[in-house]
């Protein structure tokens, strides 16, 4: 097995991102979720180096051993996609096919969406691409007298942070538990815990998931010790910041409504996945195609989770490579 080769990348304005890669050819740009780091594509780095692909897999800004402002406004999605940006330049690298998870989806989508002359193609898992919402999202999302959805208990600074970094490894071993595929199906009347849904007001986000009692298949103890350590490290500030700059995206976004993503996609989902089951997500899934018009397929993995590079690898790893191999084939990768 080709060796993991790691570095620090200096991409500008004092900052630096950390470099998980492996292989060499056309490059293959692997952005991770909340909560995770580059360790998350630990087994698509190897996979696509075999197939003749170079993976890049960065801790993106706020995560790892990357930089991590500490001002909140630099974490709107032009920040993220600008170092995406910094990152091909500073390795010297024309394009790259961006592929993302969770919140690096949503990057992924943008990095698509506002510069294909650097992302040639995309790939999607979890989230799907979505217009600009009609008004603010913090005016969109749920909230009552005893809960709130979870990405408005994130806005409140210091919050989140303080329950989150309580016991971390508990954090992530629920965290991670409870948004896979082995927490159970996402049925109408099924009361799974679901760590991306309403948080009580007085229980905080983690008091009502369950604690494993043994890890699932997917996730060594090796595994959530590497995550461990990273959050131990960065604290969870930097990641609940994206978080913070939903409105502000929106904002930001306004000059770039109607515009579509012109290239090359791909999208895949787990059947389990919380977010599937939110209302209306089946149906935004089927609509992308208006914005995303060479959207090649859109895959729902059974049995799966939010966790998609992690928890189902050979599935994602055959999905992707296809999807890499097709582009390469005519000239697009």
């Amino acid at each position: 097995m080709t060796p993991t080769r790691h570095q620090t990348v200096a991409i500008g304005d004092g900052l630096t991102l950390h470099v998980a890669e492996q292989g060499e050819g056309p490059a293959v740009l692997l952005c991770h979720g909340f909560p995770e780091t580059s360790h998350a594509w630990r087994h698509q780095l190897p996979a696509l180096a075999a197939a003749g692909y170079r993976a890049i897999a960065p801790d993106l800004r706020g995560y790892g051993g990357s930089s991590a402002p500490t001002d909140q406004g630099q974490y709107s999605i032009l920040h993220l996609v600008g170092d995406l940006v910094a990152l091909l330049d500073a390795l010297a690298l024309d394009r790259a096919v961006i592929v993302g998870s969770d919140w690096g989806a949503t990057i992924a989508w943008h990095a698509a969406l506002l510069r294909p002359d650097r992302f040639c193609a995309v790939a999607a898992l979890g989230v799907p691409m979505m217009g600009r919402p009609p008004r603010p999202p913090s005016q969109l999302f749920p909230q009552n007298a005893e809960a709130l959805f979870y990405t408005l208990y994130f806005q409140q600074p210091g919050v989140a942070e303080q329950e989150l970094e309580r016991d971390v490894a508990t954090t992530l071993r629920k965290l991670l538990f409870a948004a896979s595929g082995d927490a159970g199906p996402r049925l109408p009347g099924n009361h799974t815990p679901n760590p991306f849904g309403m948080v009580s007001r007085a229980q905080g986000l983690l008091a009502p998931l369950n604690t494993p009692a043994r890890l699932p298949a997917w996730l060594e103890e090796e595994d959530l010790a590497a995550f461990v350590r990273a959050f131990s490290t960065s604290g969870f500030q930097g990641g609940l910041n994206y978080y913070r700059n939903l409105d502000r995206n929106r904002e930001l976004m306004a000059m770039f409504s109607g515009l579509k993503v012109q290239v090359p996609a791909l999208f895949m989902v787990g059947e389990r996945d919380a977010g599937l089951a939110m209302p209306g997500m089946r149906e935004i899934i089927a609509a992308m195609p208006a914005l995303v018009p060479h959207l090649t397929r859109s895959a729902i993995i059974e049995r799966a989770g939010h966790w998609l590079a992690q928890e189902r690898p050979q599935e994602v790893n055959a999905l992707l490579i296809d999807f890499l191999n097709q582009l390469a084939g005519n000239g697009t990768a």
